[in-house]
């Protein structure tokens, strides 16, 4: 008999995600997908007619807690600047009947920086202690969270663009999220003899060029729904280890590899390792005698184990 999902607003996910722990259940899918407990597609990207923009739709299969899900995302253009949104869709393996839908916001959030957190965890220097962290908004904020307690920071420097016009309570706000976190003026002064370095922008093109950096560095980037964006120059990869959340689907979506790919004669076979085999001991830790990359595009599994959690929750 067929049934109604339950419906969970941004609001009461927000508040529910407080109530698990967000890295241990992505640490756990991850090793599922390596045991070969759980099904990841390759995202599907569907473009609007006329460049109205597009949708992503990001699917994954949990065998072991019986419930698979899709999160759609579109990116509508707009006079007013671009509009996304999505909504993650909660299926049950056993019944086949949907079991929630939710607004995705806080889960893209909290995952995007919990997996960018699991990957500083196996991949950083264990001295490392100056973190910079580029942008300022939720997700970047989001990042600082999950791993402000994963290395003794001596140092945490956050730059943003938009902090030149912020209000003073935004930027007292950002001050207080960290006692070590200080504000700079420039990139460049925020990333200088960082350890790791964390790019947290919904920017279409370079923020950060590893060619100007002065000693190898741990360098995470994110994904936005611009086409083909990028926070590094695709052309660097080539002097970088590189790193990435799933290497069956992220060489196909992450902008710089395509373009590397493409314009740089540069490999997918050159990924070192993915979260599943890091997170397994399936994968080479790197020695730093260059920068280390590490690219993560989000996966559905990621969005379908934080609604499930969200949904055992509730219950």
């Amino acid at each position: 008999m067929s049934s109604t999902p339950l419906v969970m607003n941004q609001a009461q996910a927000r508040e529910l995600l407080t109530q698990v722990d967000v890295p241990h259940i992505l640490h756990k899918l991850f090793r599922d997908l390596a045991a070969g407990l759980a099904v990841q597609p390759a995202q599907q990207l569907v473009e609007f007619p006329h460049g109205a923009g597009d949708f992503i739709n990001y699917l994954g299969v949990l065998a072991d807690e019986g419930v698979y899900g899709v999160k759609t995302s579109p990116y509508i253009v707009r006079e007013q600047g671009p509009l996304v949104t999505a909504w993650t869709l909660l299926m049950s393996m056993h019944s086949g009947q949907p079991l929630m839908l939710c607004d995705a916001a806080e889960l893209t959030t909290a995952r995007t920086a919990a997996a960018t957190a699991l990957a500083v965890d196996v991949l950083a220097p264990a001295a490392a202690r100056r973190l910079a962290i580029i942008g300022s908004g939720k997700v970047a904020q989001a990042h600082l969270h999950y791993v402000r307690n994963l290395r003794d920071w001596q140092q945490i420097r956050l730059y943003s663009p938009s902090l030149g016009h912020a209000s003073v309570d935004t930027l007292a706000h950002l001050k207080g999220l960290d006692p070590r976190l200080t504000l700079a003026d420039s990139c460049d002064s925020a990333v200088e003899d960082a350890d790791v370095i964390l790019l947290c922008t919904s920017s279409a093109g370079p923020v950060l060029n590893p060619a100007r950096l002065r000693k190898p560095a741990l360098i995470t980037s994110i994904s936005t729904n611009a086409p083909r964006a990028h926070e590094v120059p695709p052309a660097s990869l080539h002097a970088m280890h590189v790193f990435c959340d799933y290497r069956q689907t992220t060489p196909g979506a992450a902008g710089e590899m395509l373009i590397a790919a493409e314009q740089h004669a540069w490999d997918k076979r050159a990924v070192i390792g993915d979260l599943p085999e890091l997170l397994s001991d399936m994968a080479q830790r790197p020695d730093y005698d260059r920068h280390v990359f590490f690219r993560s595009i989000g996966l559905g599994l990621e969005d379908v184990a934080l609604a499930n959690a969200l949904y055992q929750t509730q219950r």
